[in-house]
């Protein structure tokens, strides 16, 4: 078994994702970001992941979200080049003006393609916690979460399978399962 001693860099890593993300919440159940940041970092950990790739789980939405490359740039400073590596593997976009959503996900996919262990591993626990609280909102909520994406259902879980045929192309463990099932019971769900 792989056991990862977390050092005072982790934490510090914790405390700043909570700062940079305090005033942002979960798009459907309102929720504090940071308990979405907590769980990929999580996921990470379990799944074997090194304490730079659980740093760049924390903070895997920090350029995105919040301040694009001058974050990108204290993120570096603060925690590595690989971390920013990681990080950049999995973030969109970094510069406004956003970019059409198709364009940005078309983008991702690709890049998943060819992309490190690292990014796979950090991408790969983002999307299963976005996935799983996605079905906790519908099962709590029903079809009407689909009003909080732009691109509605359809688009949404044509994302979900695609990045599941990436993940599977590129290795078949416990987390690609988990997708693909919570994902399929998505799917099930929304056809009814």
């Amino acid at each position: 078994m792989n056991t990862v001693k977390l050092t005072e860099k982790f934490a510090s890593a914790l405390v700043y994702a909570t700062r940079l993300h305090a005033e942002q919440t979960r798009k459907i159940s309102g929720v504090p970001y940071i308990s979405h940041l907590l769980s990929v970092a999580a996921l990470v950990l379990e799944a074997g992941g090194s304490e730079e790739e659980a740093i760049a789980a924390l903070l895997h939405d920090s350029i995105e979200d919040q301040g694009g490359i001058p974050t990108r740039e204290q993120v570096r400073q603060l925690y590595g080049e690989t971390v920013v590596a990681i990080i950049d593997g999995c973030t969109e976009w970094d510069t406004p003006p956003k970019p059409p959503w198709l364009e940005r996900k078309q983008r991702y996919l690709e890049n998943l393609r060819h992309t490190s262990p690292s990014v796979r591993l950090v991408s790969l626990a983002d999307k299963l916690h976005n996935a799983r609280s996605l079905l906790a909102d519908w099962q709590q909520q029903g079809d009407t979460i689909w009003t909080e994406f732009s691109n509605g259902k359809e688009k949404t879980l044509w994302f979900y399978q695609s990045l599941i045929q990436v993940y599977q192309q590129t290795g078949n463990d416990w987390m690609t399962q988990e997708l693909q099932r919570v994902v399929s019971q998505l799917s099930q769900d929304n056809l009814a």
